[in-house]
């Protein structure tokens, strides 16, 4: 088939009643067929067509308010969500809460992994990712709210180990984006800050007898065989959107794709919060020179700005699930970009190296965390959240390092020569007997092996084989009032050593931050 070129409009009319819809995008902006989108909206909301869609998408994808996924967050628009991530877009949350679609959580990896196992026919996706989690049948089998109540993923065993085997996707139409087009519809990316899953979405619908729907900034003549990403034989339909940017926030910024040095490597963390510089500063004496390190989203994140701060982000490796590699890490709505990356990969190949055991530490997360080490970040009080690429991420690393506060909604702290003074505790327990949701399967990781540290401002526990352990407590703190007495559990307690002092030197004010580039 040539590929044609068509208006937005027009590509819109390809996503029929009923069909199963693949996005390769992510927050920010990045790789987000932003127009094709909004024209499928535009033509729901005037004609109510396409209805009872099933939408697919392995990472978070849009701006909280009206871009991304919350263009088919509308009531009949959709009948089925398949998410690694949902938090973008709480339109759909709200849906999903309400009954009004039937919401299935995946991990990220494996829906970028479905994507490519069902393009090339193959039985599904059979991988460990997600076993003992949310993700295995034995508990909740993906499922996330009571409309959700098809099959998605079963376990199997070979050679006398277990496995869960994901079901084949059916994708009727993939809409992605690049930069360019050349006339024979092969597809650049060189101006976007990620490929991601991009490929593996288009491959999915074509091996499933569907179409591919490509956004593009220009067209030219002809791309170097080198640059293209996805080949024109996968293209059915080209829009050409000479407004497209490549960010939310700018047009085209080099600096997120270009092969330039970042600014610098150093500079002050600019954390004024105690409690996030506490956290950051004890997760980030985990990270030794050489080690491939993962950021998570929000507190961890922070530990980028420690390393930097202490002059180490360049004795490191960083590697995050979009693909990248090095560079500054973008924080906040561009999580997932880097200023001045060394390299980048498909989502699919860094999911796949992760799973190979490449990752040295990984600073994630936690929403709630148990007594047996098991972590949550995906579900809390009935809300979708996903896990993104988590499961996969944690699952595999060598050791997990889990950022949080001790407890949440209204805790304050303060740092006063060298130690931590708590001026109001949290109202909500953070570490708690059972979690609402397993995300992270803590006795699984131990029975394996794999180390794991949960860091908080007052304290540090590890896991062990007979669940968490109490191991480090912050000057000031009284292990039997500040920690013990907001637990209905009871942790292990042995040696106990005190938190490095490090940890608890004083903060710069607002006012004696030079900028960051």
């Amino acid at each position: 088939m040539t590929v044609q070129f068509l208006t937005a409009e027009e590509a819109a009319a390809h996503v029929r009643d009923g069909a199963t819809v693949a996005l390769a995008a992510n927050g920010g902006g990045m790789l987000e067929p932003t127009a094709v989108i909004a024209a499928v909206e535009r033509r729901f909301l005037d004609g109510a067509s396409p209805r009872d869609l099933t939408l697919v998408h392995a990472l978070g994808v849009g701006d909280r308010g009206s871009r991304g996924v919350n263009g088919f967050a509308h009531e009949g628009m959709v009948r089925k969500v398949i998410g690694g991530h949902w938090t973008w877009s709480a339109s759909m949350m709200q849906l999903a809460a309400e009954e009004k679609i039937a919401a299935y959580v995946m991990p990220a990896g494996v829906i970028t992994h479905l994507y490519r196992e069902s393009g090339a026919r193959r039985p599904g996706y059979i991988t460990r990712t997600g076993l003992h989690t949310f993700a295995d049948p034995r508990l909740k089998g993906c499922r996330a709210n009571g409309a959700a109540t098809e099959e998605l993923v079963e376990v199997l065993e070979l050679d006398g180990e277990e496995f869960l085997r994901y079901k084949p996707l059916q994708v009727d139409v993939a809409i992605v984006r690049g930069t360019e087009v050349d006339d024979q519809g092969n597809i650049g990316a060189d101006a976007e800050p990620a490929i991601l899953d991009a490929l593996e979405a288009a491959q999915a619908a074509r091996g499933n007898g569907g179409v591919v729907i490509v956004q593009v900034k220009r067209r030219v003549e002809r791309i170097d065989p080198r640059r293209v990403f996805l080949p024109g034989a996968l293209v059915d339909y080209v829009v050409v959107v000479p407004e497209q940017t490549q960010t939310y926030v700018c047009e085209e910024d080099p600096a997120l794709f270009a092969p330039v040095a970042p600014a610098s490597l150093e500079g002050p963390a600019g954390i004024t919060d105690p409690i996030r510089a506490v956290v950051a500063r004890r997760a980030a004496m985990e990270v030794g020179a050489g080690d491939v390190l993962n950021l998570g989203f929000g507190m961890s994140a922070d530990v980028g700005k420690v390393l930097r701060e202490e002059g180490r982000l360049g004795t490191v490796q960083l590697a995050v699930e979009q693909g990248l590699y090095n560079g500054v890490p973008e924080l906040g709505d561009l999580f997932g970009m880097a200023t001045g990356p060394s390299a980048r990969v498909s989502s699919a190949v860094q999911f796949d190296i992760f799973a190979g055991g490449l990752i040295d530490v990984t600073c994630l997360g936690m929403a709630q965390t148990d007594r047996h080490g098991n972590v949550n970040v995906s579900a809390f009080g009935g809300k979708v959240m996903g896990p993104g690429g988590f499961v996969d991420i944690s699952q595999n690393a060598r050791t997990a390092v889990f950022c949080g506060s001790f407890t949440a909604k209204g805790l304050r702290v303060h740092l006063e020569d060298g130690r931590l003074v708590i001026d109001q505790e949290g109202q909500v327990a953070k570490f708690v007997p059972e979690v609402e949701e397993v995300t992270y399967a803590g006795p699984y990781a131990a029975a394996q092996g794999r180390r794991a540290l949960y860091v908080t401002e007052r304290c540090v526990f590890q896991l062990t084989a007979d669940g968490l352990e109490l191991i480090e407590v912050a000057p000031g703190i009284d292990i039997e009032r500040d920690i013990l007495a907001h637990l209905d559990f009871r942790p292990l307690v042995r040696a106990v050593a005190p938190m490095p002092a490090a940890c608890f030197a004083p903060l710069a004010t607002t006012d004696q931050l030079a900028p960051v580039a």
